[in-house]
């Protein structure tokens, strides 16, 4: 029965390090780390843990949406866990699916996780509708200005090259 850590941030430029230091104070007998978004399933650590897992295992984490970031997946994971005996322990938000009150806690945990990240996902959306109103540009800016463009069009059509242009 081994007690496996797993701790994920979305980006790079994220630390990893508060929640190594709290899954080593559980005395895991392994951690699994990556820097990979939650909404991905391309996650190979991620999977690496979930295939190294068995049954009468622990698998901690320090959050709940470290796991994932919809309710589904995260019921999936939970129906497996269910099925092989294998218990999650959630420090930050007090779960323990070893018992009753846990499996509640994380089942309404979870549904409020991704009703907050669809809450971003509407906002991040209207401020970019908002900004496009206001004429702000996304992206880099065009290297070739129109009349650039337009003498580039005129000596292909007199018959330059691509390569000469």
């Amino acid at each position: 029965m081994s007690r496996i850590g797993y701790a994920r941030v979305s980006s790079t430029g994220q630390s990893l390090e508060v929640q190594l230091e709290k899954l080593n104070q559980e005395e895991c007998d392994r951690i699994y780390q990556e820097k990979r978004s939650g909404r991905t399933a391309d996650r190979p650590e991620f999977q690496s843990c979930l295939n190294y897992l068995r049954e009468g295992d622990t698998l901690i984490i320090t959050r709940l949406d470290r796991l994932a970031r919809s309710v589904v997946h995260l019921a999936q994971i939970a129906k497996r866990f269910q099925t092989e005996n294998i218990d999650l322990l959630v420090l930050d938000q007090n779960i323990d699916t070893s018992t009753s009150t846990g499996r509640l806690l994380f089942n309404m945990l979870a549904s409020i996780a991704e009703f907050e990240n669809d809450l971003r996902t509407e906002r991040q959306a209207e401020g970019i509708a908002k900004a496009k109103e206001n004429g702000v540009k996304f992206g880099r800016p065009a290297k070739l200005t129109d009349s650039k463009r337009q003498e580039i069009y005129s000596q292909r059509l007199a018959g330059a090259t691509i390569g000469d242009l």
